[in-house]
């Protein structure tokens, strides 16, 4: 039925443009005949003669517009379409017909190239591919600037390029139309993963331009993630982005606050955990891990608390080692933390036996407090691991 409409849309402009044949001018009737011949280039020399002699041609404009479709410059379709529009709604229904079938046709065919990408592993094909996949995009954005998937799939493809600040634009009019959290989220992250960078590039070089720049997108994140809050109160991805954000730009007061109120009043395992994460970047280590603790007792296996708890224990046994240390102090009793960190990076590796950093964080661990042998098989499959990638 789908494919009988596009056959239906594509024969229309070939169709209309004997409509009022009698009564055309010299200009737009040769025009008609070298359309139908397929003569396009002959067919525009005499459409802009016509145009240019009478300006307010609609029909000119129109025809125009069609050529231009059918040779795949949708920009100058566009605007000959408008002008056609802006002297008159005659030729309204046909012209949002092939807007359509151009934006069904391009969106298609984007999709198609964008699907490509999954099952390749040619870098080159995969970058042939998802430049073929924006360019479709863009244009269909450009024909109907008003579909919000569109702009998602275009947002998409850029993300995949890593061309993170060009999926900016595409993200800010998705949130715009859209009715989903997802683009406040990628949204979110790439203000988030840019803030980060600027930071590590700031403890690095100590340039003030990039103190200040970090801060600025760490705000810029926190106000599209708020924004996407207001929207979608339980959105678990937007949520945890949002508590991150706030402990990297250190508005934890206002994270704490935030989170606390969120985990009380409606306390699903999500919120505990993000609460958890909050005052984890707090280092307050015991009130993280009670709520990381809460979270399991939901759901045993939930493997973002199992891993935080344990990231918590070996970030409080480093605290008091710097403040012994600190004090002249060689005791080893901060090795107490590291080994209740132990029960749980092992059970994660129980759940998920691929995962890098925590077979790399359990090695550290085990040699910290000194076990070797345990130590040595766990980076032993840590090499296996990135050897096998």
């Amino acid at each position: 039925m789908q494919s009988s409409k596009i056959i239906v849309i594509a024969a229309l402009f070939l169709g209309i443009i004997f409509t009022g044949f009698q009564c055309s001018s010299t200009e737009l009737t040769s025009a008609k005949l070298y359309i139908q011949q397929k003569n396009y280039d002959k067919a525009l020399e005499v459409l802009k003669k016509e145009v240019e002699k009478n300006p307010q041609s609609d029909e000119g404009y129109y025809l125009m517009g069609g050529i231009y479709g059918e040779r795949g410059q949708y920009d100058q379709m566009v605007d000959s379409y408008n002008k056609s529009l802006a002297i008159s709604k005659k030729f309204e229904k046909d012209i949002n017909n092939q807007k359509v079938h151009y934006w069904y046709t391009l969106t298609q065919s984007g999709a198609a190239y964008f699907k490509r990408v999954s099952s390749n592993k040619n870098q080159d094909s995969i970058k042939i591919n998802l430049n073929k996949a924006a360019t479709a995009f863009e244009n269909a954005v450009m024909v109907i600037p008003d579909s919000a998937y569109t702009y998602y799939l275009l947002s998409l493809v850029y993300m995949s390029q890593q061309n993170y600040d060009k999926a900016i634009k595409p993200l800010e009019k998705y949130t715009e139309l859209g009715k989903s959290s997802d683009g406040y989220v990628y949204l979110g992250s790439i203000y988030y993963d840019k803030g980060n960078r600027l930071k590590e590039s700031y403890t690095k070089s100590k340039n003030v331009q990039d103190s200040i720049g970090y801060m600025e997108d760490f705000n810029k994140a926190i106000t599209v993630l708020e924004e996407g809050r207001a929207k979608f109160p339980n959105d678990t991805k937007l949520l945890s982005t949002l508590s991150s954000a706030y402990v990297a730009s250190n508005r934890l007061s206002v994270a704490i606050d935030a989170f606390k109120s969120l985990a009380e009043s409606d306390p699903k395992k999500e919120n505990l955990y993000n609460y958890g994460v909050v005052l984890l970047g707090a280092e307050k280590y015991e009130d993280a891990i009670k709520q990381f603790n809460k979270a399991l007792e939901i759901d045993p296996n939930y493997q973002n608390a199992i891993y935080n708890i344990a990231v918590s224990y070996v970030k409080w046994g480093t605290e008091i080692n710097k403040e012994a240390e600190d004090k002249g102090d060689k005791g080893d009793s901060y090795k107490d933390k590291y080994r209740q960190a132990i029960p749980y990076l092992e059970h994660y590796t129980q759940i998920d036996s691929q995962d890098i950093k925590v077979w790399d964080l359990l090695g550290k661990v085990y040699a910290i407090v000194g076990m070797p042998d345990k130590a040595k098989d766990a980076y032993d499959k840590v090499d296996q691991l990135r050897k096998s990638k």
